[in-house]
């Protein structure tokens, strides 16, 4: 009952927390890392604990299946030279640089030093979404950051599993190296065979909130399966949400996939919300267990190693980027500027993989404490530092409008209502003619210069027709006119008109 109360007192500080971070513009990531440390730092803050083998499938298969879930494999095609640049290289390189500082000043032995350098060099996906999703940015730019938050978790969790592996076992590194050529392909393959079962057996269960049980018990399955047999867990739910989102949309009726969104959306918005207050309670009771030499001397390594993740990547990403602008030979896809460069370098916020990889540290690892103090500092450090500064950085650099989506979605929009224009032929009632005008409508709507205000001038004129209708409704219940029962069904079919007609920047939930 403690655990449960103290969880719920968590949650209420993060929304009372979250309604700062909406009203101020600052990435909610940033609000919840600092509340995580200052809630540590009260006497009546609740101690609580989680299992290591808990935390990486608690908090990373949902967050990683959300976001591999809308990043397309065609991307990764696309942009497979600046992904490899971001999610191999610099994780290896940043790895590297944390490794040898902490063997050099802490003493660190070697293992332990790379699990270090593993922990705090991946950029994480849930922080770059929430950061980047309030800044207008070059399309290119942001799907790149998206693909290697997602990507580059996989390198790093290769190289910390064979990091706790030899410092916990004491593993020669000719013993590992087959495991890890197995974990990465082996990992995949499961990943796709899960994927296809999955769409054979959610086909079933449409309609049905086992449905959607199912999704989660099918994600940690297919995570603890993968751990099981010692492949790479994160490639696994990579490949298996990629394969879901090829196939299981065409059969997916919508309502449910409206259920399934929603839930998923809160889901792994608690599990970051947690995460972060978890962490800095970690925090709290590692101060408390040294003394006051030993807290100055931790707090310095950690500043330093935040420094040093920081340094490594604006290196390597600057360096790449003048190499590449200046011996680039991919004619499909167009060097990065130097602003687009510059922006990516920054954009280095750590979070969730950082926290839950930290917390995922067996008891007895050699150096636990000084880890888990580095990565919440480089956790810290990013968000705040980063995160507070990114946003006037991209309105200085003043990138130009990317109208591509706009056109994109104007272009699909045609297609689609000439698709519908096409199916009412040989139809000749009143209501087929009805559709007609209002298709056609439509389509010189979206038609008339990819002009957004344009495109959905006609969806809010019919979101004011919805709002009368609404209000009328609510005045015969209020009377008694009608029963609830009446009133619930044609409340339904209102809210579904509504969301049919609203844009998809209108559809979600914002975070707070």
């Amino acid at each position: 009952m403690a655990l449960f109360e103290s969880t719920l007192i968590l949650m209420l500080v993060a929304i009372l927390l979250l309604q700062v971070s909406r009203r101020l513009a600052i990435p909610y990531p940033t609000i919840l890392a600092t509340a995580g440390v200052i809630v540590a730092a009260l006497p009546w803050a609740p101690d609580i604990s989680i299992d290591p083998q808990l935390a990486l499938a608690l908090f990373i298969a949902p967050a990683l299946l959300d976001a591999a879930y809308d990043f397309p494999p065609r991307a990764l095609r696309r942009f497979w030279m600046p992904l490899i640049a971001l999610a191999a290289m610099a994780v290896v390189m940043t790895t590297a640089a944390v490794a040898w500082f902490a063997v050099a000043w802490a003493g660190l032995p070697l293992a332990a030093a790379i699990a270090l350098g593993a922990i705090v060099s991946p950029p994480d996906a849930a922080a770059a979404t929430a950061m980047l999703s309030r800044f207008p940015l070059p399309r290119s730019t942001v799907t790149v950051l998206k693909g290697e938050s997602l990507l580059n978790d996989a390198v790093a969790l290769l190289i910390f599993s064979a990091a706790v592996m030899s410092a916990t076992t004491g593993g020669s590194h000719s013993s590992l190296l087959p495991q890890l050529a197995l974990a990465v392909p082996g990992g995949l393959v499961l990943g796709i065979v899960f994927g296809k079962v999955y769409v054979v057996l959610a086909a079933r269960l449409t309609g049905t909130l086992g449905g959607i049980m199912f999704e989660f018990v099918s994600t940690f399955g297919v995570w603890i399966i993968a751990e099981r047999l010692h492949l790479s867990a994160i490639l696994c739910v990579v490949a298996y949400a990629m394969t879901i989102a090829r196939y299981n949309p065409e059969r997916q009726p919508a309502l449910d996939r409206l259920h399934s969104y929603s839930v998923w959306e809160t889901t792994v918005f608690v599990l970051n919300v947690l995460a972060f207050l978890l962490l800095g309670l970690q925090a709290r009771a590692i101060l408390t267990q040294l003394d006051s030499s030993e807290i100055w001397h931790a707090l310095g390594f950690a500043g330093a190693v935040f420094l040093i993740v920081v340094v490594v990547r604006i290196a390597w990403v600057m360096l790449y980027n003048r190499v590449i602008n200046r011996f680039g030979t991919n004619r499909r896809l167009p060097p990065p500027t130097l602003a687009q460069g510059i922006v990516v370098s920054w954009c280095g916020m750590r979070g969730l993989v950082t926290l839950a990889t930290a917390l995922a540290l067996p008891v007895s690892f050699p150096g636990r404490d000084l880890i888990v103090l580095s990565a919440l500092a480089v956790v810290l450090g990013t968000l705040v530092v980063q995160g507070l500064t990114l946003g006037p950085l991209i309105r200085r650099l003043r990138f130009p409008a990317d109208a591509s989506f706009d056109e994109e979605l104007a272009s699909t929009r045609i297609a689609l209502l000439d698709a519908a224009l096409a199916s009412l032929q040989g139809h000749d009632n009143k209501a087929a003619d009805f559709l007609r005008k209002r298709h056609r409508a439509e389509r010189a709507m979206a038609a008339d210069g990819g002009d957004a205000n344009t495109v959905f001038e006609g969806q809010r004129m019919r979101r004011v027709s919805l709002a009368a209708q609404r209000r009328k409704l609510f005045d015969l219940r209020r009377s008694g006119e009608i029963e609830d029962d009446v009133f619930h069904v044609l409340e339904n079919e209102l809210d579904r008109a509504e969301l049919a007609v609203s844009s998809s920047s209108e559809s979600g939930l914002v975070e707070g």
